[in-house]
Protein backbone atom coordinates (compact mmCIF):
# COMPACT_ATOMS: atom_id res chain seq x y z
CA UNK A 1 0.00 0.00 0.00
CA UNK A 2 1.48 3.14 -1.29
CA UNK A 3 1.23 6.47 0.98
CA UNK A 4 -1.56 9.09 0.35
CA UNK A 5 -0.13 12.15 -1.12
CA UNK A 6 -0.33 15.22 1.28
CA UNK A 7 -3.46 17.03 1.06
CA UNK A 8 -3.55 20.97 1.17
CA UNK A 9 -5.45 22.84 3.56
CA UNK A 10 -7.44 24.78 0.83
CA UNK A 11 -8.91 23.34 -2.68
CA UNK A 12 -9.72 25.50 -5.66
CA UNK A 13 -12.13 23.27 -7.35
CA UNK A 14 -13.16 24.87 -11.30
CA UNK A 15 -15.37 23.15 -13.51
CA UNK A 16 -17.04 23.60 -16.62
CA UNK A 17 -17.19 21.96 -20.30
CA UNK A 18 -13.83 23.44 -22.55
CA UNK A 19 -16.11 22.31 -25.71
CA UNK A 20 -19.00 24.75 -24.90
CA UNK A 21 -18.06 29.11 -24.86
CA UNK A 22 -18.04 30.33 -21.60
CA UNK A 23 -18.73 27.01 -20.23
CA UNK A 24 -15.05 26.62 -19.82
CA UNK A 25 -14.34 30.00 -17.43
CA UNK A 26 -13.86 27.10 -14.92
CA UNK A 27 -11.40 25.00 -16.68
CA UNK A 28 -9.90 28.21 -17.69
CA UNK A 29 -9.37 29.84 -14.25
CA UNK A 30 -7.73 26.35 -13.27
CA UNK A 31 -4.90 26.58 -16.09
CA UNK A 32 -4.04 30.13 -15.35
CA UNK A 33 -4.08 28.92 -11.20
CA UNK A 34 -1.82 26.38 -12.26
CA UNK A 35 1.12 28.62 -14.26
CA UNK A 36 0.51 31.06 -11.20
CA UNK A 37 1.28 28.17 -8.81
CA UNK A 38 4.22 27.49 -10.52
CA UNK A 39 5.50 30.86 -10.68
CA UNK A 40 4.85 31.79 -7.29
CA UNK A 41 4.58 30.01 -3.37
CA UNK A 42 1.47 31.46 -1.93
CA UNK A 43 -0.18 28.94 -3.67
CA UNK A 44 1.69 26.33 -1.63
CA UNK A 45 -0.99 25.76 0.76
CA UNK A 46 -3.82 25.26 -2.06
CA UNK A 47 -4.71 22.32 -4.19
CA UNK A 48 -6.23 22.91 -7.97
CA UNK A 49 -8.90 20.77 -9.51
CA UNK A 50 -10.88 20.59 -12.21
CA UNK A 51 -13.74 18.49 -13.74
CA UNK A 52 -16.50 18.53 -16.08
CA UNK A 53 -19.49 18.29 -13.79
CA UNK A 54 -19.83 18.23 -10.14
CA UNK A 55 -20.20 14.42 -9.01
CA UNK A 56 -20.93 12.47 -5.80
CA UNK A 57 -17.51 11.15 -5.42
CA UNK A 58 -16.31 14.45 -5.19
CA UNK A 59 -17.16 14.55 -1.78
CA UNK A 60 -13.81 12.55 -1.24
CA UNK A 61 -11.46 15.64 -2.29
CA UNK A 62 -13.27 17.81 0.32
CA UNK A 63 -11.47 15.65 3.06
CA UNK A 64 -8.87 17.40 5.40
CA UNK A 65 -9.75 20.63 4.10
CA UNK A 66 -9.92 23.99 5.98
CA UNK A 67 -11.87 25.64 2.99
CA UNK A 68 -13.31 25.20 -0.71
CA UNK A 69 -14.16 27.83 -3.51
CA UNK A 70 -15.81 26.32 -6.33
CA UNK A 71 -15.96 28.19 -9.60
CA UNK A 72 -18.15 28.02 -12.65
CA UNK A 73 -19.66 29.87 -14.92
CA UNK A 74 -23.03 31.38 -14.62
CA UNK A 75 -25.50 33.92 -16.40
CA UNK A 76 -27.39 34.60 -13.51
CA UNK A 77 -24.40 36.97 -11.79
CA UNK A 78 -23.70 40.43 -12.09
CA UNK A 79 -20.38 40.76 -13.90
CA UNK A 80 -17.64 40.30 -13.09
CA UNK A 81 -18.53 37.78 -10.56
CA UNK A 82 -19.89 36.90 -7.88
CA UNK A 83 -18.84 35.20 -4.74
CA UNK A 84 -21.18 33.91 -2.09
CA UNK A 85 -20.64 31.43 0.66
CA UNK A 86 -22.60 27.97 0.60
CA UNK A 87 -23.90 26.14 2.73
CA UNK A 88 -24.23 22.22 2.57
CA UNK A 89 -27.80 21.48 1.23
CA UNK A 90 -29.25 18.50 -0.30
CA UNK A 91 -31.18 18.92 -3.67
CA UNK A 92 -32.13 16.71 -6.23
CA UNK A 93 -28.40 17.25 -8.09
CA UNK A 94 -26.92 14.08 -6.00
CA UNK A 95 -29.24 11.76 -8.28
CA UNK A 96 -27.89 13.10 -11.64
CA UNK A 97 -24.24 13.64 -13.49
CA UNK A 98 -24.10 17.11 -12.34
CA UNK A 99 -24.27 17.71 -8.67
CA UNK A 100 -24.74 21.51 -7.10
CA UNK A 101 -22.21 22.52 -4.75
CA UNK A 102 -23.97 22.70 -1.58
CA UNK A 103 -25.27 19.04 -2.97
CA UNK A 104 -21.57 18.00 -2.70
CA UNK A 105 -21.14 19.70 0.45
CA UNK A 106 -24.15 17.18 1.87
CA UNK A 107 -22.83 14.48 0.65
CA UNK A 108 -19.44 15.28 2.64
CA UNK A 109 -21.34 15.64 5.54
CA UNK A 110 -23.42 12.54 5.45
CA UNK A 111 -19.94 10.46 4.36
CA UNK A 112 -18.00 11.81 7.48
CA UNK A 113 -20.82 12.63 9.90
CA UNK A 114 -19.19 16.18 10.53
CA UNK A 115 -19.30 19.73 8.88
CA UNK A 116 -18.34 20.10 5.65
CA UNK A 117 -14.95 22.88 5.42
CA UNK A 118 -16.60 26.18 4.58
CA UNK A 119 -16.87 26.88 1.23
CA UNK A 120 -17.56 29.54 -1.40
CA UNK A 121 -18.53 29.69 -4.61
CA UNK A 122 -17.39 32.06 -7.58
CA UNK A 123 -19.79 32.38 -10.32
CA UNK A 124 -17.91 34.18 -13.08
CA UNK A 125 -20.74 36.26 -15.91
CA UNK A 126 -20.72 33.95 -18.58
CA UNK A 127 -23.00 34.73 -21.98
CA UNK A 128 -22.86 31.88 -24.66
CA UNK A 129 -22.03 28.59 -24.43
CA UNK A 130 -22.55 27.44 -28.20
CA UNK A 131 -20.51 24.27 -28.76
CA UNK A 132 -17.36 24.40 -30.20
CA UNK A 133 -17.59 28.21 -29.63
CA UNK A 134 -14.13 29.99 -28.06
CA UNK A 135 -15.25 31.95 -24.66
CA UNK A 136 -16.32 35.18 -25.49
CA UNK A 137 -14.51 38.39 -25.17
CA UNK A 138 -16.57 39.82 -22.80
CA UNK A 139 -16.45 36.78 -20.52
CA UNK A 140 -12.24 36.59 -20.85
CA UNK A 141 -12.54 40.16 -19.00
CA UNK A 142 -14.55 38.60 -16.09
CA UNK A 143 -12.12 35.80 -16.29
CA UNK A 144 -9.18 38.52 -15.94
CA UNK A 145 -11.01 40.30 -12.97
CA UNK A 146 -11.69 37.07 -11.18
CA UNK A 147 -8.13 35.29 -11.83
CA UNK A 148 -6.52 38.81 -10.25
CA UNK A 149 -9.15 38.52 -7.61
CA UNK A 150 -8.19 34.90 -6.51
CA UNK A 151 -4.29 35.38 -6.90
CA UNK A 152 -4.41 38.55 -4.78
CA UNK A 153 -5.54 36.54 -1.91
CA UNK A 154 -6.96 39.01 0.53
CA UNK A 155 -10.49 36.89 0.06
CA UNK A 156 -8.08 34.21 1.87
CA UNK A 157 -7.69 36.11 4.99
CA UNK A 158 -11.38 36.06 5.60
CA UNK A 159 -11.39 31.91 5.52
CA UNK A 160 -8.30 31.75 7.63
CA UNK A 161 -6.64 29.69 5.22
CA UNK A 162 -2.69 30.18 6.04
Amino acid sequence: MGDRPTTAPGLIFTYGNPSRGDDALGPAVFDLLQKHKQQTSNFDHIDLLTDFQLQIEHAVDLENRRFVLFVDAGVACKAPFELTSLQAQRDDSFTTHAMSPASVLSVYEQIHRQAAPPARLMTIRAYQFGLGRPISEAAMENLTAACRFITDGKWMDEVKVV
